[in-house]
């Protein structure tokens, strides 16, 4: 049987295209251009890569980009001032805060300065929330792509078997609730999990995001399954996932590559999520009275 390769690069662009028309339609009916603001303290190379990229998408989107870069030096209080002041533009509508930070500042402190209207990387309690109570709001970008691919390739996991490999706040416990809300039964192994292979084996989708490479081997994988590869390890030879590709792809009835799967989509889903937040911002839901 040869596995369904699931081409992240592909459906991304796809993404960004009806994101693009989008954000046409949306300016050209409210004279609003939405705005994306990105904050990067420091100079890993890693983080600077994927600013750019976020901005490459934000022009190929037509969403303004706003990158505010500052040194590894900078206060967590001058930080907060920043993220404030932003909270404070009309011209921004998305603010992302890009991680890791450095040592002396604390991520939590900062995410949760970040206003939940303005949060489109779903990070914040308030959009945490929603999420868990089934109402999405910005879903974090990682999960929200899976999703996206999982959709786009025609994949339902309604009644299925899901197996998430990690329980990172980030992409482990927002990915579970996406496939709660989807119906699909789901399981959250981590570092604690006994006998994980029992549980990888009866997964009709396996989502992997533990960041270690090739963790996932062939015999760990149901015949047929669906397997999902979040994971992204740079060894000398290259990019490789979580997933042991080459055994694994023998048994998946599909699979996403690493590079190219998932790591694409998570900047699509951001740019979707700052549509989202200008649309928001411009035109607030009604909530129903009690």
């Amino acid at each position: 049987m040869e596995p369904k390769l699931i081409d992240g690069r592909a459906i991304s662009a796809a993404v960004k295209a009806d994101v693009a028309r989008d954000v046409t339609e949306f300016t050209q009916q409210t004279g609003v251009i939405p705005g994306l603001a990105v904050i990067i303290v420091g100079d890993d190379p890693a983080s600077c890569v994927y600013v750019r990229n976020k901005c490459r998408a934000c022009r190929e989107t037509g969403i303004a980009s706003f990158e505010i870069a500052l040194p590894k030096e900078t206060t967590e209080e001058v930080l907060l001032r920043e993220i404030d002041t932003l909270n404070r533009r009309a011209d921004v509508h998305g603010i992302l805060v890009q991680l890791p930070l450095p040592r002396h500042i604390r991520e939590e402190v900062v995410l949760r300065a970040i206003s939940p209207d303005k949060d489109v990387d779903g990070f914040h309690p308030v959009n945490m929330g929603f999420l868990l109570s089934g109402r999405p709001r910005f879903a974090p970008c990682t999960p929200a792509g899976v999703m996206e691919l999982l959709d786009r390739c025609g994949i339902s996991v309604d009644g299925m078997h899901c197996v998430v490999i990690g329980r990172s706040n980030i992409v482990g416990k927002p990915m579970a609730q996406l496939l709660l809300a989807r119906n699909a039964t789901v399981t959250v192994c981590h570092s604690h999990t006994e006998d994980l292979p029992f549980y990888t084996r009866s997964a009709d989708l396996l989502v992997a995001a533990v960041g270690k490479p090739r963790f996932v081997c062939a015999d760990m994988v149901k015949d047929g399954a669906v397997v999902i590869d979040v994971g992204i390890n740079r060894l000398s030879e290259g990019l490789c996932g979580d997933v042991d590709f080459a055994t694994v792809s023998a048994k998946a009835s599909a699979i996403t590559p690493v590079p190219g799967g998932v790591g694409p989509m998570t900047i699509a889903m951001l740019m979707k999520n700052t549509l989202l937040a200008a649309r928001l911002l411009a035109c607030p839901p009604v909530e129903p009275r009690a």
